[in-house]
């Protein structure tokens, strides 16, 4: 910056010579000489006009400089629209540039000053707020990009470990901890064990955008993980995810991750861990180091700081250890039953095709429907079985789950030693006993279209033609044969003999 208010101040004001106001702001002789020279041309003294400022005094005494950018032998380029055009597929800096000299091919800058200013231009588009940071207000959690790999001592196989980082706003605290994915129960685990850690938690915890923690991004309105909702809500806290793609809104964290790579991760890369355990004790070690390291430009550390101002403000851990639940939506079947991890839980019949909310842990499965608990069920791992309450169950389907064989039988034998003979065999007939339910059902049943008597007889009648079978039964009664005389069915039964032997029947002997 020139020193012409000083030279001059110094001339006028206090009457020194040339050479002592060189001396005195150390600049040249000349460089003096010129100064006073071009103020008294110019008809400039001491002291200046108020409204004058250094750039105004500048172009009085340089008029030379006084030229506008307008003024340059080169046309400058339409910055903006060229930045709306890279965005395009496809498009270049060389195909901007190209496009710059078609239409300026005599004033056009070169290729390398077009892309120089380009980049300049950029660089004062951009703007970075610097953010201050309360006490005990924001907790940064994150992943680490490397991963840690662990054999397996038994097949020999790798396992990449997921590194977890949380940080703290104002004094910069960091923890570090290895999970086995970024599954949505490690990634809740990994908050618990940092909780811990902290002796409390932060109100305000800042996410990146990753599944197991965000369902849907968004600039404004993201949609959170149901379970992490419910975490949060444990651990009284609120969840602001980062924008996407805006990684300062969670520098602290990403400051905190470039460390823990630095002086964790690269010094644990040529040691081979056999198990998360061990990776962990290793990271716990080095964690200690970490946080206890001198800040360069801060009086203290990480953890002195901590303590000193954030230990405090930080909100306490509940009473309780926090169980995870898994937290989903599901859909209630036409059998008043809801899958979940391959199982089928009962409902009340009532909210057949209504959506429910699923929150199982290790040992329950609790089923929400508008915010109440409607059912609760041990866990089961049984694939494909099924847990019902009798009291989830409509009227009818509770008889019919008290269904058994012996009941039928039982029944059976009410109405007949015939009807009861048959509906033995058909509850042998199959494997299961609970295949022929349904038709021995709609066997006893018929006693309530025709009566007790008839189907009795018409038992008796199927017994002896020899088909004890359920049609048979109902074809006989359909057709009034229970009600012929005995005479009638001892002829009806003679002729179907004589049509058994008759010569025109080949019989079985025939086809071998």
């Amino acid at each position: 910056m020139r020193k012409i208010q000083a030279v001059l101040r110094l001339h006028y004001q206090s009457n020194l010579s040339h050479r002592q106001i060189a001396k005195s702001l150390k600049i040249g002789f000349g460089t003096v000489n010129n100064y006073l020279l071009r103020a008294k041309n110019a008809g400039l003294g001491w002291p200046l006009p108020p409204e004058m400022d250094e750039r105004e005094l500048e172009l009085a005494l340089f008029p030379e400089h006084a030229k506008s950018d307008g003024q340059r032998r080169f046309a400058e380029p339409d910055f903006p629209r060229i930045h709306t055009d890279m965005r395009g597929v496809g498009m270049t800096k060389q195909l901007a540039w190209e496009e710059y000299r078609q239409v300026h091919p005599d004033d056009g800058y070169s290729y390398s000053q077009f892309c120089h200013r380009y980049r300049t231009w950029i660089g004062r588009q951009r703007r970075s707020m610097r953010q201050t940071h309360i006490a005990g207000e924001k907790m940064f959690v994150d992943y680490c990009g490397p991963t840690v790999p662990i054999v397996d001592a038994r097949t020999g196989e790798f396992i990449s470990a997921q590194i977890f980082v949380a940080a703290l706003g104002a004094s910069n605290y960091t923890f570090a901890c290895a999970s086995v994915s970024q599954k949505e129960a490690d990634w809740i685990d990994a908050h618990c064990k940092a909780a811990v850690f902290f002796g409390g938690w932060a109100s305000l915890t800042i996410p990146d955008n990753l599944k197991s923690g965000v369902t849907k991004t968004h600039r404004y309105v993201p949609v959170l993980n149901a379970s992490y909702e419910q975490w949060a809500a444990h651990y009284n806290t609120a969840i602001i995810p980062a924008r996407p793609y805006r990684p300062r809104d969670k520098s602290k964290v990403e400051n905190a991750v470039l460390v823990v790579e630095r002086w964790i991760l690269a010094r644990l890369r040529k040691i081979t861990f056999f198990s998360l355990g061990q990776l962990n004790d290793a990271i716990a070690q080095l964690l200690v180091e970490l946080n206890e390291r001198p800040f360069k430009k801060l009086p203290g550390c990480r953890r002195s700081l901590f303590e000193q101002i954030e230990k405090a403000r930080l909100v306490p851990l509940p009473s309780q250890a926090y169980d995870y639940q898994h937290v989903r939506l599901a859909r209630v079947n036409i059998d008043y039953h809801i899958e979940y991890d391959k199982h089928y839980y009962s409902v009340p019949h009532m909210l057949v095709k209504a959506e429910v909310e699923v929150r199982a842990s290790s040992q329950m499965v609790n089923i929400y429907a508008g915010g109440k608990r409607v059912a609760c069920h041990v866990r089961s791992h049984q694939q494909a079985g099924h847990t019902t309450l009798d009291e989830h169950m409509p009227q009818a389907h509770r008889h019919q789950a008290d269904w058994t064989p012996e009941r039928f039988e039982k029944w059976a034998s009410d109405i007949g030693p015939s009807t009861r003979h048959i509906v033995c065999l058909q509850l042998r007939k199959k494997r299961h006993p609970q295949q022929s339910f349904r038709s021995v059902m709609a066997l006893l049943t018929l006693a309530k279209q025709y009566d007790r008597v008839r189907l009795e007889r018409a038992c008796t009648r199927a017994i002896e033609i020899g088909s004890p079978t359920r049609t048979s039964v109902q074809s006989i009664l359909k057709k009034g044969l229970d009600n012929l005389s005995t005479e009638i069915q001892q002829e009806i039964v003679y002729d179907d003999e004589h049509l058994k032997t008759h010569e025109n029947i080949r019989g079985a002997d025939y086809f071998h």
